[in-house]
């Protein structure tokens, strides 16, 4: 096992490149549609992710997590089980757990964070759901930014987090018809927690 595995991380596969900044594929900024088919980018401070990547959300102690990028989604949604509020009023919390990665059921994480708001949510099948709101930080390749995660029972869906829209700032850009194009993790970071 060579140093990058030892750490967790593995190079990602190429990115639609076709030098100088420009990628191919469907580019979204924020919210926003940027082109389709070849991208130029003259900002090297820009983040390209593909459709899917790995993330980690560092303050609830889940180092690798694969996530799905959906910008048809607004909000984000993290797949929790064993949902419980506590405290009163103001100060109200949630306590929750995550099974990071599907086919490991016995790997799961205990976390809690404060309720920021319950929002009702159209879920993937077109049902309204009332979900507790979170925030938290979210990690992409090194870069961290504070983003919103409704907690939601993900048990049949693939991906274990759904990053919807308004996490994804203006510096970051979309390629739909990419995958994985920053470092992966390995779920086996959780052996050092």
């Amino acid at each position: 096992m060579n140093d990058r595995e030892m750490s967790g991380f593995e190079a990602p596969p190429a990115c639609h490149p076709l030098g100088n900044g420009a990628i191919i594929g469907n580019i979204m900024s924020g919210s926003q549609f940027v082109g389709k088919a070849t991208a130029v980018l003259s900002d090297a401070s820009r983040l390209i992710v593909g459709w899917q990547e790995w993330v980690a959300l560092p303050e609830l102690g889940l180092p690798a997590l694969k996530a799905k990028i959906d910008t048809g989604a607004k909000t984000s949604a993290l797949h929790t089980h064993l949902i419980e509020p506590y405290g009163t009023g103001r100060r109200l919390k949630v306590r929750f757990a995550v099974r990071p990665s599907p086919q490991a059921g016995d790997l799961e994480v205990a976390a809690s964070a404060d309720v920021v708001d319950r929002r009702e949510v159209i879920s993937s099948n077109g049902v309204p759901e009332l979900r507790y709101v979170i925030m938290t930080t979210l990690s992409i390749a090194g870069r961290q930014w504070p983003i919103e995660v409704t907690l939601a029972n993900r048990e049949r869906m693939t991906y274990r987090m759904l990053i919807g829209r308004q996490a994804i700032r203006s510096d970051v850009l979309v390629d739909c018809a990419a995958s994985f194009c920053q470092p992966r993790l390995s779920y086996r970071l959780y052996a050092d927690h």
